[in-house]
C-alpha cells in the first residue's frame, strides 16, 4: 500500500503540477487538469496512451471525454487522497500531450469543440 504525501512531499512535488495546469479539487484531496486537443481523435490517442501507462503503475485516472476534451481528477481511493501514484502518474500523462491546450481555469464550464461549432450554425 501507498502512503498519502506528506507536507513536505506535497510542496516539492505539487508545485510544478501546478505549473502545468494540474489544480487542488475543493472538497477533496485530489488534483485535475482539463486538455483540449485539436480533434476527437487526438483525445482518443492521448487516453490510450495513458490507459498504458496507467495500467503499468496499476494506477486508474477518473477520467471524461467530451469530443476533443479529456478531463482527468487523480486521487488514490484506497488511502482517499493524494499519493506518490498520482504525482507520477500526472507527470507521465503531462508528457503525452505537450502542445495540448490546458484549461486552468476548472470554474469555468468545460466547452467542447462540437459545442463552439453547434453556437456558430
Amino acid at each position: 500500500m501507498t502512503d498519502l504525501l506528506q507536507t513536505e512531499d506535497r510542496k516539492t512535488l505539487l508545485p510544478p503540477l501546478a505549473e502545468t495546469g494540474w489544480a487542488a479539487v475543493p472538497d477533496q484531496d485530489a488534483i485535475r487538469k482539463i486538455w483540449k486537443f485539436r480533434n476527437f481523435s487526438e483525445a482518443w490517442g492521448f487516453m490510450a496512451r495513458a490507459a498504458l501507462v496507467a495500467d503499468k503503475l496499476n494506477h486508474h485516472p477518473e477520467w471524461t471525454n467530451k469530443y476533443n476534451v479529456v478531463d482527468v481528477t487523480l486521487t488514490t481511493h484506497s488511502i482517499n487522497g493524494l499519493t506518490r501514484l498520482d504525482t507520477d502518474l500526472a507527470r507521465a500523462m503531462d508528457r503525452l500531450a505537450p502542445n495540448a491546450e490546458i484549461q486552468r481555469d476548472h470554474g469555468e464550464p468545460v466547452t467542447c469543440l462540437c459545442e463552439l461549432h453547434a453556437r456558430k450554425a
